[in-house]
């Protein structure tokens, strides 16, 4: 018997469908010659500080928490699933074990500690595939690689899990130790959050600055004069236009094309979800990971945004069947310009995200919204990608007036394109934050021509401030930082992966970093006063995205086997040693964690501020002693509650 591992139990029953397995087990799947069980995400971790001695308390004594030897414990919400596991693991009719997670750094994590913790030592191959597909999963197992083949890949993997563990528990209790309070700190969690407080710092300390337009009024179009700073001067000129003549200075006329987008990697992906639908990051991975596993779409977890030369045959069949199936694409031309998406040398692991061949016999209004709404996307873009570029000419006309020049834009399309397709979806999807004003055409003028002047007017501008970032535009920040920092073939640069940005923002909200705040339709994402508070005392290199883009060229070397993993983790514990033995508090630093409480009344006693505390609504003043207790009997025996 053949032990197949799968990461989920859906994936499990994709695979045990394409090889026929179909008599169910208590936690596995069993036939043909097959086992087929899974591990429902991470079932072992690396182990509490607890297990390393009495580190219960945090103290400050205590630090630096260095293993000298790592040990892990099984996840008490799946102990159950680990024993089925290691039961099917230790059977003497299963000579084999098929490494099927998903095909990426953490997959084979999930899958060796779940080996190594249940002591196996039966011979591994490594199932790595894309597509959840019959023909992709029976095509995999057709070629399954020795396990050996991924060792340094697991390497990688295991000394990034060791180096966040030792970096985020030592200065999380460093700082919390220090300043009296729980503050979480995270080799990618803290950059994230400082690149919010520091867009929020430019924010407030922003001054708008007024500008000045004169604008002229002709029939069917308006021109406009260069910037100016003095509202004196545009009114000047806006005076003097009045009486001169508008002459045409030149023409100008220019054909562009632009080119069809990319395909989807994951944070792509997850930009256009938050900006067109106001999903999260980690909503869209949720969807996406559901279609993959429903057999809709390819593997989500990618950062790459380009197909494979071996994918190319089948994909002009697969572009039409998509087509098809797209009620947004109905009565409009399709192409297939396939070698736009072609590019080996820019896949890694995973190729772009696209939508499977099982699209064609989905009932796909019977997926729930969310899922949909994703699926159109990403079909969508496919049809884009292989589509026709985009042709309009651009029209820029001069004019002369009182010896200023005024300039004037427009634009004609030619050929829609790939643009077709784009706006077919999005209004399906009922696109609101699309706000695009297409420049409308101008007249034909020639130069020299006298035009007619209807009015002139000063129109008043100000200097906008940077704006508040959403997860469109955080995602985007975060997928760039630390770049500079990076080498230039580093395959992984930013803050965080394609599979674990989403959970990062997530984790900040959680823990009482970030709050999200609704304006209109955008959600922005705004750091608390916690946040604030933290970024201040942090040191640079704790919040710097340079950290991160360190560690990720160092761990695509250990991947390569060009770094050992004992070199990298002594460098991480170097730091860790040095972080601890060197950080000095900041002077009052405490006083800045002290958020001001809000006041919810005046005090009729004293005049005071009356505060809400947990269990009551008080006096801030200590001698006064006013005082109602939430939990006071008096209202409950009314069967009251008391408010703010």
């Amino acid at each position: 018997m053949q032990l197949i591992i799968a990461e989920k139990p859906s994936v499990a029953q994709s695979i045990a469908a394409a090889l026929g397995v179909k008599e169910r087990k208590q936690g596995y799947l069993q036939g043909e010659g097959y086992l087929i069980s899974w591990c429902v995400g991470h079932l072992v971790e690396l182990a509490e500080p607890e297990a390393y001695g009495d580190y219960g308390k945090w103290q400050y004594a205590d630090l630096p928490i260095l293993p000298d030897k790592w040990q892990y414990s099984v996840l008490p919400s799946s102990k159950q699933q680990f024993n089925i596991l290691r039961q099917l693991m230790v059977r003497e009719d299963v000579t084999k074990i098929v490494c099927a997670t998903d095909a990426g750094r953490e997959g084979e994590l999930i899958f060796r500690l779940v080996y190594a913790v249940a002591g196996c030592t039966k011979p591994v191959l490594r199932l790595w595939i894309s597509s959840m597909e019959e023909t992709a999963i029976r095509k995999g197992f057709a070629d399954l690689r020795p396990s050996a083949e991924y060792d340094a890949l697991y390497h990688a993997a295991i000394c990034r899990a060791q180096a966040d563990w030792v970096v985020g528990i030592n200065a999380t209790r460093l700082f919390s130790c220090l300043y009296r309070q729980t503050l979480r700190i995270g080799r990618v969690m803290t950059p994230t959050l400082a690149l919010i407080v520091q867009r929020e710092a430019e924010i407030a300390a922003f001054h708008p600055v007024p500008f000045y337009n004169v604008v002229l009024a002709m029939n069917g179009f308006t021109a406009t004069s260069e910037r100016m700073d003095r509202k004196e001067d545009a009114e000047r000129l806006r005076s003097v236009c009045m009486d001169a003549s508008v002459i045409v200075k030149r023409t100008e006329r220019k054909e562009k094309s632009e080119k069809p987008p990319l395909l989807y990697d994951l944070t792509t992906l997850q930009r256009d979800a938050n900006r067109l639908l106001g999903y999260t990051a980690q909503q869209t991975l949720d969807y996406v990971q559901s279609l993959y596993e429903k057999k809709l779409c390819t593997y989500p977890r990618t950062d790459s945004r380009y197909l494979t030369s071996d994918m190319a045959d089948g994909l002009p069949v697969l572009v039409n069947a998509i087509a098809k199936a797209m009620p947004f694409a109905k009565k409009l031309p399709i192409t297939a310009e396939i070698q736009q998406v072609i590019n080996d040398g820019k896949v890694t692991d995973h190729h772009a995200i696209i939508p499977t061949m099982t699209v064609r016999e989905a009932d796909l209004l019977t997926l729930p919204t969310g899922e949909r709404s994703i699926l159109y996307l990403v079909a969508a873009r496919l049809l884009c990608a292989v589509g026709q570029k985009h042709d309009y000419a651009e029209t820029i006309i001069t004019l002369e007036c009182a010896g200023v020049e005024f300039t004037a834009k427009g634009c004609t399309e030619l050929h829609p394109g790939w643009r077709a397709l784009d706006a077919a979806c999005k209004a399906m999807l009922k696109d609101k934050d699309e706000k695009e004003v297409t420049e409308k055409p101008l007249p034909i003028v020639a130069e020299g021509e006298v035009l007619e002047l209807i009015s002139v007017s000063v129109k008043e501008g100000k200097t906008t401030p940077p704006k508040h970032f959403t997860e469109d535009t955080l995602l985007s920040v975060m997928e760039s930082a630390g770049s500079d920092d990076a080498p230039e073939d580093a395959e992984r640069k930013g803050l965080g992966t394609p599979a674990t940005r989403a959970g990062i923002l997530e984790k900040l909200v959680k823990t009482g970093y970030v709050e999200r705040k609704r304006a209109k339709s955008t959600v922005h994402l705004l750091p608390t006063h916690k946040a604030v508070s933290l970024i201040t005392v942090v040191p640079e290199t704790i919040q710097s995205p340079k950290l991160t883009a360190e560690w990720e060229a160092r761990l695509k070397e250990i991947e390569h086997g060009l770094l050992a993993p004992e070199d990298f983790m002594t460098e991480i514990t170097h730091m860790v040693q040095e972080l601890v033995n060197t950080y000095e508090m900041a002077q009052d630093g405490q006083v800045l964690f002290d958020q001001p409480k809000e006041a919810i009344g005046v005090c009729p006693r004293c005049g005071g501020r009356v505060l809400d505390a947990p269990k009551a609504f008080s006096c801030e003043t200590k001698d006064c002693g006013f005082v109602l207790w939430k939990n006071s009997r008096f209202f409950s025996a009314k069967r009251k509650q008391l408010t703010k």
